[in-house]
């Protein structure tokens, strides 16, 4: 299986690259990992609802050239469907059984998704109902994907 990572802006921390390296050379012996950058846009500190728009509207233009039309789309968002590790891995295995190939995540800049990215997404996931900083939902995301693959191979994993 195929999974892609499209995220809006860069990890600049060292600390966020190293882990994201570690979850990379874990995952490989799993599935085909890519992450995909898409640039984010400058927010002013006291932004109006319009200009909000406007850059979430530039940034979800950018994302969505970057999704395959055959891929199944998760976007990460704080009103989607809340998962326990073993029902997200119960997904990601129901998706290949059923012949999904490719698997598309979608981590938001951080104004969040706009409208058309949601719109586009077969599969909407909430990891909290707090707000995390784009670069360390990428860390956690990595995590829960390597979690769910070595719950579907049967191997042991962190309770």
């Amino acid at each position: 299986m195929k999974i892609t990572l499209i995220t809006v802006g860069k990890i600049k921390e060292k600390f966020f690259r190293e882990a994201v390296g570690e979850y990379e050379k874990r995952l490989s012996r799993y599935c085909r990992l890519e992450i995909r950058e898409t640039a984010d846009e400058k927010t002013p500190e006291k932004a109006s609802e319009v200009q909000r728009e406007q850059i979430l509207q530039k940034e979800g233009e950018r994302v969505l050239k970057l999704i395959p039309e055959d891929a199944f789309t998760v976007t990460l968002e704080i009103e989607g469907k809340k998962l326990s590790s073993e029902a997200f891995a119960g997904e990601i295995e129901r998706l290949g059984v059923n012949g999904t190939s490719h698997i598309v995540f979608v981590i938001g800049g951080s104004l969040g998704l706009h409208d058309s990215i949601k719109t586009r997404a077969d599969l909407a996931v909430s990891f909290s109902d707090m707000t995390f900083p784009h670069q360390l939902m990428r860390v956690i995301l990595l995590e829960q994907i390597y979690r769910a693959c070595r719950i579907i191979n049967g191997e042991p994993y962190h309770k």
